[in-house]
């Protein structure tokens, strides 16, 4: 069975435990919890005829006064930039991370959810945005930890990338 570590990384409040929960659990929940640290979970699923086991780390959010710890990052197959899809400030919490993981990584997979797709009255990414970035290599997945939408299939397609 192959292991691959995946971080989670965002900003503060972005959805990164709800998505994990969505994903490991297959539950939602409005309360909010502040992730210190770092939460890690597993999750072992099917890609073609190999099995493998999905060591996700919820990593605490992001902001001016707290970055992520790089030691967290070491041995990441791949990560998951988390955005909320109702603040723009936390796409460009992203790109910073982005920038950071970036010179400490190198290429791995990543993709960017943006997170809380159901709220679409309440967006407020402007998609000239996310067609920058998207020229820049990043890959958009649209999600919403309170219905399921993209969860699934985000973790199955990246899980996909890293059985190669």
């Amino acid at each position: 069975m192959l292991q691959k570590k995946i971080c989670l990384l965002g900003a503060f409040g972005v959805g990164k435990t709800s998505l994990v929960r969505r994903y490991v659990d297959t539950i939602f929940s409005d309360a909010y919890l502040t992730t210190v640290g770092v939460k890690i979970d597993k999750k072992v699923l099917r890609v073609g005829a190999q099995e493998v086991a999905l060591i996700l780390w919820d990593i605490a959010g992001e902001d001016e006064v707290s970055a992520v710890r790089v030691s967290y990052l070491r041995g990441a197959a791949g990560y998951l930039l988390v955005v909320d899809g109702t603040r723009p400030e936390t796409l460009e919490t992203a790109a910073s991370i982005q920038r950071r993981i970036g010179a400490e990584l190198g290429a791995v997979p990543f993709f960017v959810l943006l997170n809380k797709a159901d709220l679409l009255e309440d967006w407020a990414i402007a998609p000239a945005r996310i067609e920058v970035l998207e020229a820049e290599g990043w890959t958009f997945r649209r999600t919403s930890a309170k219905t399921g939408m993209g969860v699934e299939e985000t973790f199955q397609e990246l899980a996909a990338l890293l059985a190669r």
